[in-house]
């Protein structure tokens, strides 16, 4: 109870950060993701190209890497600037929105293939009434096979959201103030690494567990009949 007393405040902050990364790496993630699906299903050749190179690269590449560019690569090298350098709260602010940008680009390759399997489900039989229709591409995409493939992969993308709750720890590598970062903080000043450790992995999992379950009764709930 003295930690809590001592570092209460502390740990809402660092929680609250944790879940605005969260929530906003997984609409970035989302829309990009689905934009790479797009692309690898469609019938321009360079599109499928760049759409699968995308994913390879990005799935096969250490999370850390790619935050750590981010912040190196497009702020420092590049003078790639997310935030007001008049601000007197510029490095936290560019550094938690190149934090979000970086676990965007890396979620959505994960998005974009749970999107793929959605696809894949969806009888050929839909896409080629929709194009006897006279529908296009995009529209055959937008109207008919995305709202299925969408509804047929909610539960995988409960887990990809999962992942990336506990990815978001990542962003500490650039001094984003969330909860691995105030972890490691506590765990330099108390003599209590299990008590500390054990209040963050509950923490986590308050986290985590409500989103497994409502993505869980989601599927279920919206699941495609066949």
């Amino acid at each position: 109870m003295d930690l809590l007393s001592k570092y209460g405040s502390q740990l809402l902050d660092a929680f609250w950060t944790t879940i605005q990364l969260t929530v906003l790496s997984a609409v970035g993630a989302l829309i990009l993701g689905t934009i790479l699906v797009a692309m690898r299903v469609s019938p321009i050749p360079v599109a499928r190209a760049v759409g699968t190179a995308y994913v390879t690269i990005f799935r096969n590449t250490p999370l850390t890497l790619i935050i750590i560019f981010c912040l190196f690569g497009l702020s420092q090298t590049l003078g790639i600037k997310l935030a007001s350098e008049s601000s007197p709260t510029f490095l936290v602010d560019n550094n938690f929105r190149l934090a979000v940008l970086g676990l965007s680009i890396y979620t959505a390759a994960f998005v974009c293939e749970s999107l793929r399997s959605g696809i894949n489900t969806v009888p050929l039989g839909q896409s080629e009434a929709g194009r006897s229709l006279g529908l296009t591409f995009s529209q055959n995409l937008r109207l008919v096979v995305l709202p299925q493939a969408f509804r047929a992969v909610i539960a995988p993308l409960g887990s990809v959201l999962i992942a990336l709750t506990k990815n978001s720890t990542i962003a500490s590598v650039i001094g984003v103030s969330e909860a691995s970062l105030l972890m490691k903080t506590m765990i330099e000043n108390e003599a209590a690494i299990f008590l500390v450790g054990g209040i963050f992995a509950l923490g986590f999992v308050i986290l985590t567990l409500p989103t497994g379950l409502v993505f869980g009764w989601l599927s279920k709930r919206f699941e495609v009949s066949r």
